[in-house]
């Protein structure tokens, strides 16, 4: 089971965490900091996979990374995780974005890091992997970016519920508006028209 996932920079700067079991912000920040310490001081001819620290589980843990020019990408797993597998897995994730963003940069991830998460989210739920088709996400990916689209995002939603209230042709204003066994009193308000 993948216990987190990590990405940062070449200075320890996390650029997204994603943690699948429970841990308080102080914890998480150190388990950043002390994956940071273990994979950053290794040689780049060494192999990609490593004991987890003493905060992600010890030895029981593995940490598998990858550093692609300013960026570590860190899989935290269990040992019962094939550690070639989670490699394989890096490298879609990576090319993945790279097919989203058009040659990623950490700058990509800083201000896209909601489309980094669905991105994520579609390849890995709970610690389990559920894709590793680059198809299937790239599809969905952008799926779900056409039907945000649509509805012009959460920012858009007030403009279209007066919109809604508007378009709704009440012959007059109501004075209450009963739900159940809740009623609510309507105040005095201008025309909506």
């Amino acid at each position: 089971m993948i216990k987190a996932i990590l990405i940062f920079n070449n200075h320890g700067k996390p650029r997204m965490s994603k943690f699948y079991e429970h841990y308080t912000e102080d914890t998480e920040q150190q388990i950043i900091r002390e994956t940071f310490h273990l994979v950053s001081k290794r040689d780049e001819n060494v192999c990609n996979f490593l004991e987890g620290g003493l905060l992600i589980g010890g030895s029981e843990n593995k940490l598998i990374y990858r550093h692609y020019a300013t960026l570590y990408f860190v899989f935290c797993v269990d040992s019962s995780e094939s550690e070639l597998g989670i490699l394989d897995l890096i490298q879609v994730f990576v090319e993945t974005l790279d097919k989203c963003f058009e040659n990623v940069c950490e700058l990509d991830l800083i201000f896209h890091l909601d489309k980094v998460h669905n991105i994520l989210a579609e390849m890995v739920m709970g610690g389990m992997v559920l894709e590793t088709n680059m198809s299937e996400i790239i599809t969905q990916v952008e799926a779900q970016g056409k039907m945000e689209k649509s509805e012009a995002g959460i920012a858009g939603a007030p403009a279209r519920a007066v919109s809604a209230v508007k378009n709704m042709n009440l012959p007059e204003m109501p004075k209450n508006i009963n739900i159940g066994d809740i009623s609510i009193k309507v105040p005095n308000l201008p025309s909506f028209k």
